[in-house]
């Protein structure tokens, strides 16, 4: 297969290294946690891996790096990007720091619960009768429903197809790196796709890891998950 779509922006989902919450299970949105030492080990393997000139991540081409408002998102970014390219990328205000349409979901009465306990909490209090709770479809008690969600991640993703949309075929640098979380970028990914929150598109991003968004055919209007990506080859 032709590689037709070499130059196409792409959109890499980064979410934060683990937290004690994360590494639980435990449901976190508002509240603030550091990484766990192991989750500052994975954002820097990734980050060595990945991000970096030449690399898949390459400073070069990127034209916006939103990050979430949480803690942990922060501490992500600035473990993942070295000095020169944060300084680099700083001063060419490429940086959005804050991103409030990035914040993970707001759990509301269950932050800081797990599924199992959330699901027995609402059936002790006669909900879900027919069938278990489940966020996609249901959102969160005191929390944001899964069309909030649905309508500030709508909001980043016009204005990223507004900063890609001339730059189809590598014009310009057009990639689009976003630093958050588990929840947030797995609805991105729906979002991103067309799909409404609920619809049954299974979805794992581990905690440091890495997705990649882009279009195929060089088309703005044909948005596509990159299940498997090639990696940059060394030019001798």
């Amino acid at each position: 297969m032709p590689d037709q779509d070499a130059g196409t922006p792409r959109v890499f989902l980064y979410r934060h290294g683990q937290t004690e919450w994360s590494q639980n299970g435990r449901y976190t949105g508002v509240t603030e946690l550091d990484l766990t030492r192991n989750g500052e080990k994975q954002v820097h393997a990734s980050g060595k891996m990945i991000v970096g000139k030449g690399k898949l991540i390459d400073p070069a081409n990127i034209a916006r790096i939103y990050v979430s408002p949480r803690k942990r998102a922060m501490q992500t970014f600035e473990i993942a990007f070295d000095d020169t390219d944060k300084k680099a990328l700083k001063t060419a205000e490429k940086i959005i720091q804050g991103e409030e349409r990035l914040r993970e979901w707001d759990y509301g009465m269950y932050e800081g619960l797990v599924t199992k306990e959330i699901r027995a909490s609402r059936k002790e209090r006669g909900l879900d009768v027919e069938r278990e709770w489940d966020i996609w479809r249901d959102g969160c008690e005191d929390g944001e429903s899964a069309q909030d969600v649905t309508d500030r991640i709508d909001s980043l993703i016009r204005d990223i197809r507004t900063t890609q949309k001339n730059s189809m075929h590598g014009e310009s640098p057009s990639d689009i790196v976003l630093v958050a979380h588990g929840h947030l970028l797995r609805a991105f990914t729906k979002r991103w796709l067309g799909y409404p929150m609920d619809f049954p598109l299974l979805l794992m991003l581990e905690p440091g890891a890495v997705g990649v968004l882009s279009y195929q055919h060089h088309n703005i209007d044909e948005p596509a998950l990159l299940v498997g990506y090639g990696f940059p080859v060394d030019e001798e």
